[in-house]
């Protein structure tokens, strides 16, 4: 496989649920993203998503922060042709490099401004910067 860099934009915050997109998601994966996140990220938590436009696939991950220090996620797919038809995706699979650094700056900012600070809404006005990675 060549390595090709991906974009990952901020694509804005609903409530405490911020969105990412990676490898300029398409309106309809972020979309899909947000509507399945709506029912995955149990109400009233603190969360980020991921609509990925992968090299394949459609995917989407809605994750939250529960227990003060866990994170939790729901994965989702859908063909490349059709990504407003997510569907959950069991499996064993984490992350790919490039949520990894989504998750890695969500992680970061959780531990400086929530455990740390005890400020929840210094978290959530905090986003990743639009990257090439």
């Amino acid at each position: 496989m060549t390595y090709a860099p991906r974009r990952i934009a901020f694509l804005g915050r609903e409530g405490r649920v911020k969105h990412y997109g990676i490898g300029d998601a398409r309106p309809a994966l972020a979309e899909a993203t947000r509507r399945v996140a709506a029912d995955a990220i149990p109400a009233g938590a603190p969360g980020f998503t991921i609509a990925h436009d992968a090299a394949t696939a459609a995917l989407a991950i809605a994750y939250w922060w529960a227990d003060e220090n866990e994170i939790h996620a729901r994965y989702y797919a859908a063909p490349k042709a059709a990504p407003g038809g997510l569907a959950p995706v069991e499996g064993t699979g984490m992350a790919c490099v490039w949520e990894l650094e989504v998750i890695d700056f969500e992680r970061r900012a959780w531990l400086h401004d929530v455990l740390e600070d005890g400020d929840l809404d210094a978290y959530l006005a905090r986003s990743l910067e639009e990257a090439l990675v």
